[in-house]
């Protein structure tokens, strides 16, 4: 099964200029949005401002992403949950099946 994974473009883009005037304010928003800023540069290349939180949980993701085994069952998981194809089950029906000792 091949999976295919959609990135938006970046919400906001403003100047270097504007970026230093504004950078306490651009700090809070990168933080109260989770998105990030692209600060754009005039013949040299962007950078961007993210939170800390959001940089962690992109790591996170790259890091879960990096084994193409993992990968894949994290896809088709997602596809799961996104079709609604798998049953709700209980914490004791799912306890039973993966672990070997009684609670």
């Amino acid at each position: 099964m091949r999976h295919r994974v959609e990135i938006a473009p970046m919400a906001k883009q403003i100047s270097h200029t504007e970026a230093i005037e504004n950078f306490a304010q651009l700090c809070e928003e990168a933080i109260s949005t989770g998105e990030a800023i692209e600060i754009t540069r005039e013949d040299a290349e962007s950078v961007s401002i993210i939170s800390t939180a959001e940089l962690e949980s992109l790591r996170e993701t790259v890091y879960l992403f990096s084994s193409h085994a993992n990968a894949v069952r994290l896809l088709d998981a997602l596809e799961r949950a996104q079709s609604r194809t798998n049953q709700p089950r209980t914490l004791d029906s799912l306890h039973a099946e993966y672990y070997y000792y009684d609670r």
